[in-house]
């Protein structure tokens, strides 16, 4: 008989307006790898805070071993070992390395900030990889907050541990080192919930998937079995590829040009991107892509170089400077800086080009509607209305709203900081065709990416960063993804040589 730890009988879950999920069974056994997939909006989210305790189901029973409930709340679910990594990190900013790694465990009176260090390192040498115990949270790179969120659920003793796209923020090598990590939960006895839309990494490190769609439980299959266009089918409900959409217009004449720009860890970077042109620019984490696209959108001090525009120099210093010269980016931390999760989604779609809605010092509300239910419709957000708050939509439909909100700007130069990440396999086919559309219509694209087949299906022309510097560029019969990977792994010693 196989060994189930975690079964979830008729669970239901409505909100107004939603049915997030509807009458969901299935069950997970100790020791495996169990991959959940499913659309953005597809229930994902709300079935794992009902694990965890953070949502309560409105009917259903969940059964953790040989006891059953109604619901859970956290603390019942963390002490039947329960653990989750978000997709958004639950980590203490000011705090280190090693107070993170501790927090909410119950020491005595007085916190022995010795054997605290003890333990951080003992744990990050058990998973195989090196942090820094006495550095603050805010200091470290992303991939490595990821690694530290990781260790506070090893050192609560997980035994049932979900990981929400854990590989996001992830160079490839540290993918590897991922995976090693869940391999050896594995084998400790540890189930894995694994959450992911990136397919390889599925049929990688799962043992079973489970396919959710609008709420409702569809299948269950042993990944040895399976393939990925029957997995897309199962999560889409219909014949769906992953491909990348071309576009056969010509690229003009230069839309955005930097000259020896520097600043923000990057130096000495100087590229074109022309009207209608895709140009992807690669690199591991920390290379400094999104720095430099900061540079370029006003977020982040130049200290030296020229940014031209349509030939001309321009002077940004603030994002308003940027959006004033045609200027607009979609940033990778859409939560942080691509949204405002408090406010409607008429209101996102809406707030960058406000003054186009002006009627005086009023605004003109009927305009205001039109053009959020235009973005609603062109980007198919899953919504019960357009008042809706961006905070209650999922991680794909709060992407699209960001797009909306740049793209509501008119701006003829694009800045996609990872578009796709945490996006379904259909919203990525829709943001795609968007891109295409945008590049014939003459708007400039830059399109950072850390997904390969992306990078190199969607691009007209590459260049590549390591160090904050650029290391090479790559036209279009020149990709090759060995190619792209050696130019991002170049040492800067090797670039300044």
């Amino acid at each position: 008989m196989d060994d189930i730890i975690l079964s979830l009988q008729n669970i239901t879950k409505q909100y107004p307006g939603v049915t997030a999920l509807n009458n969901v069974s299935f069950d997970f056994r100790k020791g495996e790898v169990h991959a959940l997939l499913g659309e953005n909006g597809a229930g994902k989210s709300t079935l794992i805070k009902v694990i965890s305790g953070a949502v309560t189901p409105d009917g259903g029973t969940i059964k953790i071993g040989d006891q059953s409930f109604s619901h859970l709340d956290p603390i019942t679910a963390k002490h039947h070992g329960v653990e989750v990594i978000y997709q958004e990190f639950n980590l203490m900013d000011t705090l280190s390395v090693a107070e993170n790694i501790s927090i909410g465990e119950r020491t005595g009176r007085f916190v022995d900030y010795k054997l605290m260090r003890k333990k951080a390192e003992n744990i990050l040498k058990t998973m195989g990889v090196s942090v820094p115990v006495d550095e603050p949270i805010n200091r470290l790179p992303a991939s490595q907050q990821q690694l530290v969120e990781i260790a506070k659920a090893v050192s609560k003793k997980a035994k049932i541990l979900i990981m929400d796209e854990p590989s996001a923020p992830l160079s490839i090598s540290e993918v590897g080192k991922l995976f090693d990590i869940v391999r050896m939960l594995k084998n400790n006895g540890v189930t894995i919930i694994y959450i992911s839309h990136r397919m390889d990494e599925i049929f990688e490190i799962s043992d079973r998937v489970s396919v959710m769609r609008d709420g409702k439980y569809i299948a269950t299959l042993n990944t040895s079995e399976t393939n990925r266009q029957e997995l897309i089918q199962l999560m889409v409900g219909r014949e769906l590829t992953e491909s990348y959409p071309s576009h056969s217009n010509v690229p003009s004449e230069t839309a955005l040009e930097l000259k020896r720009v520097c600043g923000n860890g990057d130096a000495d970077i100087s590229f074109q991107v022309r009207k209608g042109e895709i140009l992807g620019i690669a690199g591991l984490v920390g290379a400094g892509r999104t720095e430099l696209a900061r540079i370029i959108a006003g977020a982040d001090k130049r200290d030296s170089g020229e940014i031209l525009v349509n030939g001309r120099p321009v002077q940004i210093k603030h994002p308003a400077d940027a959006i004033r010269h045609g200027i607009g980016l979609i940033p990778e931390d859409r939560k942080q800086q691509g949204v405002f999760l408090e406010k409607s989604i008429v209101w996102n779609a809406t707030i960058a080009n406000i003054r186009s809605l002006l009627r005086g010092i009023v605004i003109d509300r009927k305009r205001e509607r039109e053009q959020a239910l235009h973005y609603i419709g062109l980007f198919d957000i899953k919504t019960p209305s357009f008042g809706q708050f961006v905070k209650n939509l999922s991680g794909g439909n709060q992407q699209k709203v960001a797009l909306a909100k740049t793209l509501a700007t008119q701006s003829d130069i694009l800045i996609f900081d990872e578009p796709t990440r945490g996006v379904d396999v259909a919203a990525k086919q829709e943001i795609y065709q968007l891109m295409c559309q945008l590049a014939e219509q003459g708007k400039a694209i830059i399109m950072i990416s850390s997904d390969m087949p992306e990078l190199l299906g969607m691009s007209d022309r590459i260049i590549v960063i390591s160090g904050g510097r650029i290391t090479g560029e790559l036209q279009k019969n020149e990709f090759n993804q060995v190619r792209v990977l050696e130019l991002a792994s170049e040492k800067l010693a090797e670039v300044s040589a």
